[in-house]
């Protein structure tokens, strides 16, 4: 029996259907304080040459620890941090260079729904006020048009027409991340980023935003990125999923290969800490649940990210950087010793 067996794993879309969103060898490196007065620079590398592709109605997840650079990678695909290089298409078209109004009309387009429902919203406007404003901001409809709007997404996302005069502290958490979500849904996107957008809730409420995102997508035929450090979120809810450490992608697979099939030890890693109490997650957490905290993003030695934490590592996993390499149909793995080290068996005993 799988581990995660009770949780829906879905198909992803294969060859033929359309790719919205195309990130080649994005690269975001932050300046930081150089360690001598006069000494060369320093850098944190958040994101250090990430590739990926998300088709049309599909959810893409990116999942990793804190600090491994997955929310600084969604923010540079939204234009919301600046990238030091690579490509961003989005619809065919690079966005990296867009500025001003060309900038403003991709945006329509790309939406954010953020983790904290209780900073996303200006607690001194009222919330319909906050869920017109994308619409007022890129002047889409007459102001009439944008009242029957707001009226509309609130009843999309489950909440009374009488909402719009509240103000947030006027909301629990769950009827706040709604307000959140008919906002970005209010200039109607191909695209929505969620950056944690359910881990501030409790359980409960988690299932029914999930269930909420789900069924937008079905209507509308939206796209997500979805961003969480929960892998039961993540198996549940993604159809392909990258798995982020120190600002690479060292995994890449559907969520049905990911679980069954992981290839990674990091990845090996967060699925046993992940698995639910017993006999098997005692076995894999012996073996390849590893301790301690990631090294520092700022200048990264050579060789594998991993390698510190790795229980399996050699002298080479120290001197060169593996690259991701395809290891089967839509997998793709960074790892020097992938089929030289036994996976773990996720059957129960």
């Amino acid at each position: 029996m799988n581990m995660m067996a009770m949780a829906r794993v879905p198909e992803i879309a294969h060859e033929g259907d359309s790719v919205l969103l195309d990130v080649s060898n994005l690269v975001v490196h932050f300046p930081a304080a150089s360690k001598r007065a006069f000494g060369p620079p320093s850098y944190v590398h958040a994101v250090d040459g990430v590739s990926f592709r998300v088709r049309r109605g599909t959810t893409f997840g990116i999942v990793g620890e804190s600090g491994s650079g997955k929310s600084t990678a969604a923010q540079a695909v939204m234009r919301l941090v600046s990238a030091t290089s690579g490509e961003i298409a989005f619809r065919g078209e690079n966005i990296m260079q867009l500025a001003g109004d060309p900038l403003r009309q991709v945006r329509r387009h790309l939406q954010i729904v953020f983790q904290d429902p209780y900073s996303a919203l200006d607690p001194r406007r009222r919330a319909g006020d906050q869920v017109r404003e994308p619409l007022d901001l890129l002047q889409i409809g007459t102001r009439s048009e944008r009242d029957d709007r707001v009226r509309n997404l609130l009843n999309e996302v489950g909440l009374p027409p009488q909402a719009a005069d509240l103000f947030p502290h006027q909301f629990s958490g769950g009827q706040r991340q709604r307000l959140c979500i008919a906002r970005a849904l209010a200039p109607e996107p191909d695209l929505i980023v969620c950056d944690e957008a359910v881990s501030a809730l409790d359980v409960a409420i988690q299932a029914q935003i999930l269930n909420l995102l789900k069924k937008l997508q079905r209507e509308r035929g939206l796209t997500y990125i979805f961003i969480s450090h929960d892998l039961g979120v993540i198996q549940q809810f993604c159809d392909e999923i990258a798995v982020m450490y120190l600002g690479k992608i060292v995994e890449q697979a559907p969520a049905s290969t990911l679980f069954t099939e992981p290839r990674h030890p990091y990845t090996w890693s967060l699925i046993a800490a992940a698995a639910p109490p017993g006999p098997l997650r005692d076995a894999l957490k012996q073996r390849y649940l590893v301790g301690g905290d990631p090294p520092s993003p700022v200048d990264p030695p050579p060789g594998c990210r991993f390698v510190r934490r790795c229980p399996f590592a050699v002298e080479h996993c120290r001197q060169a950087l593996p690259q991701l390499d395809s290891v089967g149909p839509d997998h793709s793995v960074s790892c020097h010793l992938v089929g030289q080290i036994e996976a773990p068996n996720f059957a129960a005993p």
